[in-house]
Parts: C-alpha cells; sequence; structure tokens
C-alpha cells in the first residue's frame, strides 16, 4: 500500500486471533500496522506481532528491493508491535534502533539488550533527517504505556501515531470504524484520558493530513471526524445522548423489569435506549455503551448477600477504565432481602463526577404495582433530562 511520496505499508493481518490481549473478542481479527519510509535514508516505523515477523520482513523486502533499512524506529513496545525486533535486528544488523528511554528499558526486560552501538534514544522533539523527510519525535507517555512516542513527517504531513486513532479488525475486512475504534478505545486506552488529551494538544499544533496507526486503516479523509472522537472521548464526555441498561437477571424477573423500563423509555421519547445482558454480552461491548451515552441504569440480582458475579464484573471495568460524568440508576432484585443498590452505590461511588438518580427501584421477587410505579417513576426522571 502506498501511502505518501516513500511511504508504505508493510503491515500484516492477524485472522489466528481470538481474544486481543487475552479478553477482547476479535471476530474480524487484527492488524498489525508497519510502515517504511524511503529516502536517502531509510527507516521502518514498528514491529508486528512474533507470529507475523518473517510475512513482515517480506512485505519490508518487497519494497525496498536491493536495499535494506537504516532504523527500525520503536514508537511502541507492547509485544504486538514489538515481539518481532530481534528478527528483524539480526536480519539487519547495521540497521539503528530508535526509541525512548523507557522503550530501551523494556527491549532489556524483553530481550536482554538495549541494542548498545546501535541505538538512538529521543526525546520530546527531537528529529531524524532521513533526506528530504525529517521526522519529529513527540513524547506521548501513558497512551497507552509509559514509552509510547508519535513521529511526524512534515513534509508530507503524515502523522504516526502509536496505538492512539487505533482499531480493533484486520484490514481485509469492511465494517465501520467507529463502532470498533470506539470498543478499542475504552478497552484498552480509556483509563488515560488525560495523557490523550495532552498527545491531542500537541497534534492540534501539526499540520496533518494523514494518520498512520499500528491498527486499524490509514486515515486520510474527514480527520476532523477521527480527531473530534479522540476529544469527545478522552474529556468523557456523551458522544450519544440515551440510557444504557445494563442488567443480569437469574430467573428473569429482573429482565422482565428491565425490559419495561426500557419500554417507557422508549414511549416517553428517550433518544436511545441500548439494553444489554451481562452474562451474555461481550462486556466490552457494555463498557463501550456506558461511556458513550450519558445515563446508566445498574439492573440486578441481590447474590450472596452482596450483588451478581457479572454486574461486579462490569463495574469494576467502569471503575478501573475511569468512568465518570456520568448519571446512575439502580434496579435491584432481592426475594426476602434486597441488598444489591447499597453494593453497587457502594462501587459506583469509587468514580468521580457521578450523579444519582433519586428514584430507584427495588423488586422483591416478581414484578408488582408497588414496583411498576417504582419504574414508572425513574423513567418520567430520566426522560425529563433529554
Amino acid at each position: 500500500m502506498h501511502i505518501a511520496d516513500g511511504i508504505f505499508y508493510v503491515g500484516v493481518n492477524d485472522h489466528e486471533l481470538d481474544l486481543f490481549e487475552g479478553q477482547y473478542i476479535v471476530p474480524n481479527g487484527m492488524a498489525y500496522n508497519s510502515y517504511v519510509i524511503v529516502d536517502d535514508k531509510i527507516a521502518v516505523m514498528d514491529g508486528v506481532d512474533a507470529g507475523f515477523g518473517d510475512e513482515w520482513l517480506a512485505n519490508i523486502e518487497a519494497v525496498l528491493g536491493n536495499r535494506t533499512p537504516d532504523y527500525l524506529i520503536v514508537q511502541h513496545m507492547e509485544p504486538d508491535h514489538s515481539a518481532s525486533i530481534t528478527l528483524f535486528t539480526n536480519k539487519y544488523p547495521e540497521a539503528v534502533v530508535v526509541g525512548t528511554v523507557g522503550a530501551f528499558n523494556m527491549m532489556q526486560n524483553y530481550f536482554g539488550t538495549k541494542f548498545a552501538g546501535r541505538n538512538m534514544v529521543v526525546k520530546e522533539g527531537n528529529t531524524l533527517s532521513l533526506g528530504t523527510k525529517e521526522l519529529t519525535f513527540l513524547m506521548a507517555p501513558n497512551v497507552h504505556w509509559p514509552e509510547v512516542m508519535f513521529t511526524y513527517d512534515a513534509a508530507d504531513k503524515v502523522l504516526f501515531s502509536a496505538d492512539a486513532f487505533g482499531k480493533f479488525g484486520a484490514l481485509d475486512v469492511d465494517e465501520d470504524w467507529d463502532c470498533e475504534a470506539r470498543r478499542y478505545y475504552f478497552g484498552i486506552v480509556g483509563k488515560f484520558g488525560v495523557p490523550v488529551q495532552k498527545a491531542l494538544a500537541k497534534v492540534a499544533k501539526l499540520d496533518v493530513e494523514v494518520i498512520c496507526p499500528l491498527h486499524g486503516p490509514v486515515l486520510s479523509e474527514d480527520l476532523g471526524h477521527y480527531v473530534g472522537l479522540y476529544q469527545t472521548w478522552s474529556a468523557y464526555e456523551v458522544e450519544t445522548p440515551g440510557v444504557v441498561i445494563a442488567y443480569t437477571s437469574v430467573y428473569g424477573h429482573t429482565k422482565a423489569a428491565v425490559e419495561l423500563l426500557a419500554q417507557m423509555l422508549a414511549d416517553k421519547g428517550c433518544p436511545r435506549v441500548v439494553v444489554t445482558d451481562l452474562a451474555r454480552d461481550d462486556q466490552a461491548e457494555a463498557v463501550e455503551d456506558a461511556f458513550r451515552c450519558g445515563h446508566l441504569v445498574l439492573a440486578t440480582t441481590t447474590y450472596c448477600g452482596g450483588f451478581f458475579p457479572t454486574m461486579h464484573e462490569f463495574i469494576h471495568h467502569l471503575v478501573d477504565h475511569d468512568f465518570q460524568k456520568r448519571f446512575v440508576a439502580f434496579v435491584e432484585n432481592g426475594s426476602w432481602m434486597p441488598a444489591a443498590t447499597k453494593g453497587m452505590k457502594a462501587e459506583m461511588d469509587k468514580c468521580k463526577d457521578i450523579a444519582y438518580a433519586q428514584n430507584n427501584v427495588t423488586i422483591k421477587g416478581a414484578l408488582n404495582d408497588a414496583s411498576r410505579a417504582q419504574l414508572e417513576a425513574l423513567a418520567t426522571e430520566l426522560a425529563a433530562q433529554f
């Protein structure tokens, strides 16, 4: 793939992977992106996962022919990008490895070497001339690992953005960018909103026409859309007004309450209602929806004196990913001593800037007139906010 003058894509598609980072379902696989910049000097931008090293090297050879790389620029040391570094350095022993101090410390941990004598440690604003192209390095710590940097090619207005602006899915599959980039962001990067905001402030000062991430497609059209979404996501703002109802149900009674609440909200004109079964649906999708919308209803059963395990897992993901600036309501069920709301609120209190509904719902077994009235009051309170 030709990206710009002298810039080529040499990455690979992985359709063997079922779980990215051991937890995120990737039905359409993953792309491990790598790029070659050809000038008087040649730089390769990042590696690929260990299982695809030979294919990656073949892609590089296909672009370069008889020429050999002068530099391997390592923007991010996560093994899906870095595991093939020693394969590269063995094949090209004259190539210089370029990275941050943190990156070389991680190379010592992973490979037992910092490539002394053939390494180049770079800091904020350092440059590397390849001839007509001069690369500028921008530190982007904690987007989403501490050693991360971006690289900017001013001649071609290309930003190499490490994992930022990435998404799930291989490049030979056509799918919506927003959905899988959102799930990727809130799963992989979401906790690090403040560092992302700082990185975006640096990017805003650049003239960028092409963004080359380490996952997902090269972005060259409507960049304002992608940058705008990253601004919204990293500031923890609401992207789509609506209510997400995340629930668990043992014998169907809590599910019946949730379905009734969803219908009430729709009847009252709520712009978007998303219902997710935490025991059956993809938790990463549920987390994505919770961050996307402004209102969240947590509905679950009392279980072992607390609340249901999959709800525990879901709330843990929210807390761990710095969930904030949202409106939260509770629906609890308990046949003899409902206790779920107390436990859920104690966990949600760990989040910042959470407003709670005045109307919550308690069900004792099955719905009755009293609990239906509570659902109606909650639906009215939620709908009034749109």
